[in-house]
């Protein structure tokens, strides 16, 4: 604008950060989604509907979507302290060792991607605590981070990370199991409404109220990291 009059370009930035394009490597992971094609419990479309379900209503609703509006506060009111306590929390209640490692390779590389490409000291100095390994750098925690900073409501980031994880979920089983593109696309628009409940039951809670609770999935994540083939690193 030339008369100096700010932008809303947070719809925009919700685009961005929720696309596949985005280089943040969440690609190169399954969410365990390889492990239970392997175990034959996911066989097909309908199989794999049911794990989105499960995996929006008792993990990223009630964990990642949580953290992500912690994290989103305290990006909003500039406070590192708290949102590096938030980030923290999340590694203490994943309990896969896999998950641990992709939330923050994937999380670390998002922040350093912002570092670069956005003029904003507090996401830069987020990035060199993460570095420094004062912060574990989760992906949930770095988005609500980066969501606040770059005018984005939690509410925004929320479902951004809700899509997000159906559609790299179902783009991973689309390489270990024969699923065709329409039927990926009737996962996505049916997991809608799952991803809108998953943020409306969550959206209160605080992350002293994390809880993550998929029993299989951890069961079936713990079996692949001792996999001797593996194609995704979870």
């Amino acid at each position: 604008m030339t008369d100096g009059t700010r932008v809303d370009e947070s719809a925009v930035a919700a685009l961005q950060f929720a696309d596949s394009f985005l280089p943040a490597g969440s690609f190169t992971t399954s969410y365990g989604v390889e492990q239970f094609v392997a175990a034959e419990d996911v066989a097909d479309a309908d199989d794999l509907q049911a794990l989105v379900g499960t995996y929006l209503d008792r993990q990223v609703g009630p964990c990642d979507m949580v953290v992500v509006a912690a994290a989103h506060g305290a990006a909003g009111g500039g406070d590192h302290a708290e949102l590096r306590r938030v980030d923290r929390r999340l590694s203490a209640v994943q309990l896969p060792a896999e998950f641990r490692e992709s939330s923050t390779r994937t999380g670390g590389q998002l922040l350093s991607l912002v570092a670069d490409t956005e003029a904003d000291a507090f996401l830069a100095a987020y990035d060199e605590a993460v570095d420094a390994g004062t912060a574990p750098g989760n992906y949930a925690a770095a988005l609500g981070a980066v969501a606040a900073r770059t005018g984005m409501t939690a509410r925004q980031a929320a479902l951004g990370l809700g899509y997000s994880f159906v559609t790299d979920l179902v783009g991973a089983a689309q390489r270990v199991l024969r699923i065709g593109h329409t039927d990926v696309q009737r996962i996505v628009t049916e997991s809608r409404p799952a991803i809108v409940a998953a943020w409306e039951a969550n959206e209160d809670r605080t992350v002293e109220e994390l809880s993550p609770f998929a029993p299989l999935v951890d069961v079936l994540s713990t079996e692949h990291e001792r996999a001797e083939r593996r194609l995704f690193l979870s």
